[in-house]
């Protein structure tokens, strides 16, 4: 049986300290996004244990994955990856490159425009990844053991939202640095 949430937790008392420290600051932010922070470095730990048994890291998996999830071919040009996952353009060439590497990619030029390189999985980069993901869902099921499927989706659409308010605050920002 999953065990129920702490009544307070360490953010409660980081409120509780900063109303003492500086009552007049509202800190109301820290409860959602001091959880979120403390919930995602947890679950960063928790998917690299996952992913160290495969001998991968987050950034190699998460392309391995992006290249699954493009369907039959399982290729994309770099670009691509960086658009389609949870993949940053900075380093991808020397993700791309280790992958490589290790027989789990390979790097093949369009047959009509040979300046496009694509990424493609290999047979052993589909094999793993396919043996990798199905670990790493089961893990994150497990990981949500303690929440009701209402609240997860509750969840998932909250934070949904909060994606959104964080999109337009990076836009505001970047208003507010143009008209600086």
């Amino acid at each position: 049986m999953a065990s129920q949430r702490p009544s307070s937790d360490l953010i409660d008392l980081v409120i509780e300290q900063w109303g003492r420290e500086m009552p007049g600051m509202d800190v109301d932010s820290i409860r959602v996004l001091g959880r979120l922070h403390r919930c995602d470095v947890r679950y960063q730990t928790l998917v690299a244990e996952t992913l160290a048994k495969f001998d991968l890291t987050t950034p190699a998996f998460d392309v391995l994955a992006s290249l699954r999830r493009s369907g039959p071919g399982y290729r994309r040009t770099a670009g691509e990856l960086a658009q389609i996952g949870l993949i940053t353009t900075g380093g991808l060439t020397q993700r791309i490159d280790r992958l490589e590497k290790a027989g789990l990619v390979r790097r093949a030029k369009d047959e009509h425009d040979r300046r496009v390189v694509y990424i493609e999985l290999t047979e052993a980069g589909r094999d793993l990844i396919d043996r990798v993901v199905e670990e790493h869902f089961r893990t994150q099921d497990r990981m949500l053991g303690a929440l009701r499927q209402s609240e997860r989706r509750e969840l998932a659409r909250l934070l949904s939202r909060l994606e959104v308010s964080l999109d337009v605050f990076d836009h505001l920002r970047e208003d507010d640095a143009a008209t600086a």
